[in-house]
């Protein structure tokens, strides 16, 4: 038998949701948040063999904690201990009641570490300093040191003065604070989402950053969700999917471009862009920006990204503007 003390929370939670089995297990994952379900499913395909008796240790914890944790919700953690104390006795019941405590304290305010701090410098800064001071302390440090920043000046000292000297708050009163809270958070991330949110927003969004950081964002985010990558990715359009166009809508955007971008583009794109590009130009333009190339050297990088940036830009406008039909990632039939 595996010593359940040596299995981490992943583990424990990867033994439980397999025992739920499949149907179950699926309707627990429509409550999880996209990393969630990735450490969960990753930690699942890597368990190695449990016995009976590990797997049954665990779903006896796992079944403790839900009833503690019922227990508390119902009738808060004096009526939970009396509870606790009269079905397991005195020692299995603060056992259990600090194991909940530490999972709540763990959780609680958990949206606020997920927020931006301008949102929540926008909640918190008519609050008194103690509920500022409570709340601060479950955000990271990063998030607290912005809020405090841009405090008035005469709460930041009273603020910080309350942090330093918090000992501990009772899980009633955080929980009040954080319902409250949250109801205003909600308030304030819904009117953001239904603004800006969303797939689109953010392929907008990356279509305008430099090049570089565009590559490290995709980058980074395929490892943690190649899915929403491509999904992105079939709203955007980046600067090498010229070659995706039709002679037309080529001819037609090229009209718009500055000379000196296209031929700044053209010299730090690859074979096929730059002759698709030039095979799209009339005979005069096109011997102007071979003969400017040329004569183009030490380009920086830098450079060659704003001027691609600038041609995608006006590509786009075209494209809303209903005058050409990018079509990138969609499954729509094209009428002549």
């Amino acid at each position: 038998m595996s010593d359940l003390k040596e299995l981490s929370a992943t583990e424990r939670a990867a033994i439980v949701i397999t025992a739920l089995g499949t149907e179950n297990a699926a309707f627990v994952y429509k409550h999880l948040n996209d990393d969630e379900v990735e450490r969960l499913t990753y930690e699942v395909s890597t368990l190695p063999f449990m016995d009976g008796n590990t797997v049954q240790g665990v779903l006896e914890d796992f079944y403790e904690l839900c009833l503690t944790q019922k227990v508390i919700t119902d009738g808060g953690v004096d009526y939970a201990r009396d509870v606790l104390h009269k079905a397991f006795g005195p020692e299995a019941a603060e056992r259990l009641m600090a194991k909940i405590q530490q999972s709540m304290q763990a959780k609680a305010f958990d949206f606020v570490r997920k927020s931006d701090y301008k949102n929540l410098l926008a909640i918190v800064q008519n609050e008194y300093p103690q509920t500022i001071a409570l709340i601060l302390s479950y955000a990271n440090a990063e998030q607290a040191s912005a809020v405090l920043s841009e405090l008035p000046k005469e709460k930041r000292v009273d603020v910080v003065e309350r942090i330093a000297n918090m000992d501990s708050a009772s899980p009633e009163t955080i929980k009040a604070i954080e319902s409250t809270l949250e109801r205003k958070f909600a308030a304030v991330i819904s009117m953001d989402t239904a603004a800006v949110g969303g797939i689109n927003y953010v392929a907008d969004v990356l279509n305008k950053v430099d090049r570089s950081t565009e590559k490290y964002i995709f980058d980074e985010l395929s490892v943690r969700n190649p899915a929403l990558v491509d999904e992105i990715k079939k709203k955007m359009f980046v600067f090498e999917d010229i070659l995706g166009l039709d002679s037309m809508a080529i001819q037609r955007f090229i009209r718009d471009c500055e000379t000196k971008d296209l031929a700044v583009a053209i010299k730090g794109s690859n074979s096929d862009v730059a002759a698709a590009l030039f095979a799209n130009m009339p005979q005069r333009m096109q011997e102007s920006i071979q003969q400017e190339i040329e004569y183009l050297h030490n380009v920086r990088m830098h450079d060659v990204e704003e001027a691609q940036q600038r041609i995608v830009g006006i590509i786009r406008h075209l494209e809303e503007e209903g005058e050409l039909v990018i079509g990138k990632g969609g499954e729509d039939e094209i009428i002549a």
